[in-house]
């Protein structure tokens, strides 16, 4: 079965950016890829598909990353679901906010895709 990762941004460049990025684990390391475009959908796909990342922007439409970050790190079924925050709040009580509702990492816009796909690699890869 593969394992998942979700990425979830209401800009639809950001999200085509984010796959082109992941690419190579699909083969590599047996990664699907999910995609959600506002924070309804995506707290919605997390329930559904237990993914082991999401990377989860902050200003969404109908929820915002922080309290889609909130309701995983509460969910006693989601424990080995790993938040990674993906926006562009880079404020310093932005990355306090973040990691008080559960994120494990809190990346700033613009990002690197090398640095993301290191990451989700040493992630799945360290499991």
């Amino acid at each position: 079965m593969a394992r998942k990762i979700l990425i979830a941004d209401d800009e639809v460049h950001i999200r085509i950016l984010m796959e082109k990025a992941l690419e190579d684990l699909i083969e590599e390391l047996d990664i699907e890829l999910l995609t959600a475009s506002d924070g309804d959908k995506a707290l919605t796909l997390i329930r559904q598909e237990t993914p082991q990342i999401v990377f989860l922007d902050i200003m969404m439409p109908n929820s915002d990353g922080f309290t889609d970050c909130q309701a995983v790190s509460q969910d006693p079924a989601l424990r080995n679901t790993t938040i990674i925050l993906l926006t562009a709040k880079g404020e310093e009580s932005d990355h306090i906010r973040g990691a008080a509702c559960g994120a494990r990492y809190y990346l700033t816009k613009p990002f690197d895709p090398d640095h993301v796909l290191a990451l989700a690699r040493k992630l799945l890869t360290s499991e």
